[in-house]
């Protein structure tokens, strides 16, 4: 098999990986920018290669980056920061972080929003082992 029909081959592949994630509801929608012309020449060049149109190698490049982006432990944590925050609402966390990961936050998010219960502790065993400390609130360091 020669280099071009390798990666043709390989891009075949991701091609099919990548399809899955859209379904049929998904329309697509025309979207207008301004890049730095070496960019799109360089994009072009690639298009030629692959013997592919640019408008799909910048799906699949915009794809890749909000899947790699979304996968982040940074970008987790700034998500669900906000969202305990109320800076972001629950549907945006879903297009932000998945459904199951929103899910996930949101039963969080009510976990902290409980007021604590109000439970005595157990009378019938000694939790401290016998030793406790107290701790008088006026003392000052």
């Amino acid at each position: 098999m020669c280099k071009l029909c390798a990666v043709s081959e390989t891009v075949m592949d991701l091609c099919a990986r990548h399809a899955h994630i859209m379904s049929a509801s998904d329309d697509p929608r025309r979207v207008h920018f301004q890049s730095p012309e070496y960019l799109v020449d360089r994009l072009d060049a690639i298009a030629d290669l692959f013997d592919k149109d640019r408008t799909d190698l910048l799906v699949e490049a915009i794809r890749e980056y909000i899947e790699d982006t979304a996968d982040s432990e940074t970008f987790q944590e700034l998500v669900a920061t906000k969202y305990y925050d109320d800076q972001l609402d629950f549907e945006t966390v879903k297009q932000l972080v998945g459904a199951e990961s929103a899910q996930r936050l949101r039963l969080l998010k009510g976990d902290l929003e409980d007021e604590p219960l109000d439970l005595a502790a157990p009378e019938d065993i000694d939790i401290y082992d016998g030793e406790t400390a107290t701790v008088d609130a006026d003392d000052e360091r």
